[in-house]
């Protein structure tokens, strides 16, 4: 099965049983600002992200001009102005990107974009990305995606307003143009998302459907629906988050700020702790205490040498890890002492004789 494998983003695997790759997805929250911007990738390290996200695009291949905005952002900014005029405001350029880039090296976060058109990704090629993440707005522009599947690189594909038959198509077209590693996001387009919409049982239905890898793009308020998500086996987790909640602009309403940011990413790992390794298994700790409150088997009267075992003369009590474990009842009755016991006891299986239970 494909989702077996695991995908390889700057030397982090990527897959079932590995802690979940988090990406903390600063977007469009600079508003056009270095310095925001510099200080996202700062808060996304010191929280622990593995990776922080951006967006790279030109107007002509995203928009035509005058397109009322989203009615999630009428909500979150009232500046009266277009999508595309709100988009231009926060467009970052090549050097802007360059400077980005430098800061991750510097912070040791990985630098990740979701380019929207063919001379975005381009562009992201050219800055040598390691991974390319498609928003849901693609996830049925089958001739973008083929343009990505032969990129190389392995790629995060959100399935944001889409259908089954949508999301199957979006995967093969993927590995028809060459694409070795993907993984596919559930994602509710909704800003915030209501906890009734999230839907995570639907990971499980895309993996069966397409036989990749999922994760989750998670669009609900605070920490929301990560840690569920993880719990559930999502592989990389993705979540908007904001310098500062109260400033105009489409998204930063509806994302984390850096302390939320920084619980979000430690009750994933508290989550992913808990999850354990499916032994079937005493824990370490259990192991020390067992001894203390697992019962021993103990006779319960003075018993004489040759005396058999039975219901009557036989419990199972607490010894402190002294004598045959209770485990063993079936097995003693009907035994014979090879030698007197007092009450209380614990039976040591140098007191029973090799005689067979009658």
């Amino acid at each position: 099965m494909r989702n077996e494998r695991c995908i390889t983003i700057e030397d982090c695997e990527i897959g079932p049983g590995r802690p979940a790759y988090l990406i903390a997805e600063a977007g469009v929250n600079h508003d056009g600002d270095l310095d925001r911007a510099l200080e996202l990738i700062d808060r996304a390290a010191e929280a622990g992200a593995d990776a922080v996200k951006f967006q790279t695009y030109r107007l002509d291949e995203l928009i035509l001009p005058g397109i009322a905005k989203a009615p999630y952002q009428q909500r979150t900014d009232t500046r009266q102005e277009s999508q595309d005029e709100m988009l231009q405001r926060l467009a970052i350029d090549e050097a802007f990107h360059r400077k980005l880039i430098r800061r991750c090296g510097e912070r040791n976060i990985t630098f990740l974009s979701t380019p929207y058109g063919s001379r975005s990704l381009e562009l992201l090629l050219e800055l040598g990305v390691p991974a390319i993440k498609i928003a849901s707005t693609d996830t049925t522009n089958r001739l973008f995606l083929e343009q990505v599947g032969a990129c190389g690189l392995p790629v995060i594909l959100s399935t944001g307003m889409s259908t089954a038959a949508e999301i199957l198509a979006a995967a093969h077209t993927l590995r028809m143009a060459g694409c070795r590693e993907l993984v596919l996001l559930k994602c509710t387009s909704s800003y915030p998302t209501p906890p009734e919409q999230v839907n995570l049982r639907a990971m499980a239905t895309l993996e069966a459907l397409t036989g990749e890898l999922c994760g989750f793009s998670d669009h609900t308020e605070g920490v929301g629906a990560s840690p569920a998500a993880a719990a559930l086996g999502a592989v990389l987790i993705e979540k908007h988050f904001t310098l500062d909640k109260s400033l105009p602009g489409p998204d930063h309403k509806a994302s984390l700020d850096t302390d939320e940011l920084c619980e979000w990413v430690r009750q994933i790992r508290r989550i992913e702790r808990q999850l354990g390794d499916a032994l079937l298994q005493p824990s370490s700790a259990e192991a020390e205490t067992r001894p203390s409150l697992q019962k021993c088997l103990v006779v319960l009267m003075d018993l004489p040498a040759g005396a058999i075992l039975d219901r009557d003369n036989l419990r199972a009590l607490r010894t402190g890890g002294r004598g045959i474990g209770a485990f063993h009842g079936p097995e003693l009755l009907g035994r014979s002492l090879v030698r007197a016991l007092p009450a209380g006891t614990p039976l040591e299986w140098s007191d029973l004789g090799r005689d067979e239970p009658a």
